[in-house]
């Protein structure tokens, strides 16, 4: 088998386990797909502090080739703070994994309504409102990281926004300043 389809489109992407991840203030939810990317499981609620650490553990023990990341936007599509925490996260998640797993990528996931989602299912299979909180992030982080599989599964190509890693400033950059603008 070549790796591309009978219609001579583009080869399949290649196989490996994709990490999703739901950033939240106080805890991130983290989900894992199969091998083939093709359905999308609960892993596990992170407290926020340690979570760039864990989330980078799993990627080097599993092997993970993409780590998706949720966007919160807006209904129209517009960040707010929310959206610019988990870029914030993504960040700091691509330079965790630099040197340790310089294979894989962060890609930022419109993820639009997702914990609202989430509440929603579990609400709808039995489980109480208080206990949400100990999951929900999970369950979030799995719809995040399923809808990127099925996108990936139906164009063939890697979804999102991929977060490249900034490069340090060297200290001694000189910057204009104000007087040298004048």
């Amino acid at each position: 088998m070549s790796g591309a389809d009978e219609e001579g489109d583009a080869p399949a992407l290649p196989r490996g386990v994709r990490l999703g991840v739901d950033v939240g203030d106080v805890r991130v939810g983290l989900a894992r797909s199969d091998l083939d990317g093709m359905i999308a499981t609960p892993v596990e609620t992170l407290p926020r502090d340690t979570a760039v650490r864990r989330v980078a553990e799993e990627v080097r023990e599993l092997e993970a080739r993409v780590i998706m990341v949720g966007l919160p936007r807006s209904l129209d599509g517009t960040e707010g703070p929310a959206a610019h925490k988990a870029r914030e996260f993504a960040a700091e998640l691509v330079a965790a994994m630099a040197a340790d797993a310089p294979g894989s990528e962060v890609r930022l996931i419109d993820e639009r309504l997702t914990t609202v989602s989430a509440h929603q299912a579990l609400h709808r299979s039995g489980r109480k409102g208080r206990k949400h909180r100990q999951v929900v992030d999970q369950v979030a982080a799995v719809m995040i990281l399923q809808q990127a599989l099925d996108t990936e599964r139906s164009t063939g190509a890697r979804t999102g926004e991929r977060v490249e890693a900034v490069e340090a400033e060297d200290p001694t950059t000189q910057h204009p300043t104000q007087e040298d603008i004048r």
